[in-house]
C-alpha cells in the first residue's frame, strides 16, 4: 500500500477524534490535515514509524488539546450560546449499530457536555470511552502517567454520567416524532407543536452574533412553541422558507432554507420518553460553511 493510501485510510479515524475533541468541523479538518502532513514528512524522511495510526492519534490529540486551550478565551467572549458545528447526513443510515454509535458519541448534547471538561480530561475520556484505547497508550499520547490518566478518565466519566443526554431507544418512534414536529412547524400548527414537546423542553440557539438568534436558552413547552412560531412568521415575512429532513450528528433534524435556497440554519431534536426534550438551532453562518446549501 502506498504512502498516500495509508494517509487516506487513516484520515476518517483522525477526523473522528478531532471532531469530538473540538466540536468544530473546520478546525478538525485543519488539525487532521496538519497531522497527516507531519506523518507524510516523517515517512518521506525515511524515519521508521511502527504504527502510523498511533503516531497520527498522538499528533491529532496533542494539537486538539492546544487548540482547546487557546479556544477557552474565545468561547467565553462568544456572543450568545455556543453550539458545535453540525455534521449532516441526508442520505439516511441503515446500520443500527452505526446509528447507536452516532447518537452516543456525536450528539450535540453530548459534545456540549464535553465542553465543561478540561482539555486533558476530554482527550483521556474520549480515547478511552469512545475509541477504546488502553490507559498506557492514552498516557503516552497526552504526556502523563498511567495513574493520572485513570484519574482523568474517572473524573470525566463521573461528570458525563451526571449530565449524559437520554435518547429515544426506538428508531421508529424517533423518526415519527421528528416527522410530526416538522409537519407542525411547516403548517404553523401551534397546538400540534406543543403536544410534541416535553413540559420542560429547552430551545437552544447559536447565531454567534452574526445572525438573529435567541440570546439564551428558552425553557418550557408554551414558550418554546411560541418562539419557534415567531421565527417561522419572520421567515415567511422575508419571502418564505423550506425544510429538508436530515440526520444531524446521529439525531433527527432538518436544514432550513430561505426562498432562494440559501441555508439559514440546521435544527436538531433530542427525543426521549416519547417527547422532544430539546431543540437546537445552529444559524451562525461560519458553522454552516461546510454544508451543501442548495435546496432540493
Amino acid at each position: 500500500m502506498s504512502g498516500v493510501s495509508i494517509l487516506e485510510e487513516l484520515r476518517p479515524r483522525a477526523f473522528a477524534v478531532a471532531y469530538r475533541m473540538l466540536g468544530s468541523v473546520s478546525e478538525a479538518e485543519d488539525i487532521v490535515q496538519e497531522a497527516l502532513l507531519r506523518l507524510h514528512n516523517t515517512l518521506e524522511q525515511g524515519e521508521r514509524i511502527e504504527s502510523p495510526r498511533a503516531y497520527l492519534s498522538t499528533v491529532v490529540t496533542r494539537l486538539c488539546i492546544d487548540q482547546l486551550r487557546s479556544a477557552r478565551a474565545r468561547r467565553e467572549s462568544y456572543v450568545g450560546e455556543w453550539l458545535p458545528e453540525p455534521l449532516v447526513d441526508d442520505g439516511g443510515r441503515s446500520d443500527p449499530a452505526d446509528q447507536a454509535e452516532m447518537a452516543d458519541s456525536l450528539s450535540l448534547a453530548f459534545l456540549v457536555l464535553l465542553e465543561s471538561l478540561t482539555p486533558e480530561q476530554r482527550a483521556a475520556f474520549l480515547l478511552r470511552e469512545v475509541f477504546d484505547y488502553p490507559y498506557e497508550q492514552i498516557a503516552a499520547i497526552i504526556g502523563t502517567g498511567e495513574d493520572n490518566t485513570r484519574q482523568l478518565v474517572s473524573r470525566a466519566r463521573r461528570h458525563v454520567d451526571e449530565g449524559k443526554p437520554r435518547f429515544e431507544a426506538s428508531q421508529q418512534q424517533r423518526e415519527q416524532l421528528a416527522r410530526s414536529f416538522l409537519a407542525a412547524v411547516s403548517n404553523g400548527d401551534l397546538q400540534a407543536l406543543e403536544e410534541l414537546l416535553a413540559h420542560d423542553v429547552v430551545l437552544h440557539g447559536d447565531g454567534g452574533g452574526k445572525v438573529r438568534a435567541i440570546p439564551r436558552p428558552v425553557h418550557g413547552r408554551a414558550k418554546v412553541a411560541r418562539v419557534l412560531m415567531s421565527g417561522i412568521r419572520a421567515a415567511e415575512a422575508f419571502g418564505g422558507w423550506s425544510l429538508r429532513k436530515v440526520e444531524v450528528n446521529g439525531q433527527p433534524g432538518a436544514m432550513v432554507f430561505d426562498a432562494a435556497g440559501k441555508l439559514l440554519a440546521v435544527v436538531v431534536l433530542d427525543i426521549a420518553d416519547g417527547q422532544i426534550q430539546a431543540v437546537r438551532s445552529i444559524a451562525n453562518p461560519d458553522k454552516l460553511r461546510h454544508l451543501v446549501a442548495p435546496a432540493r
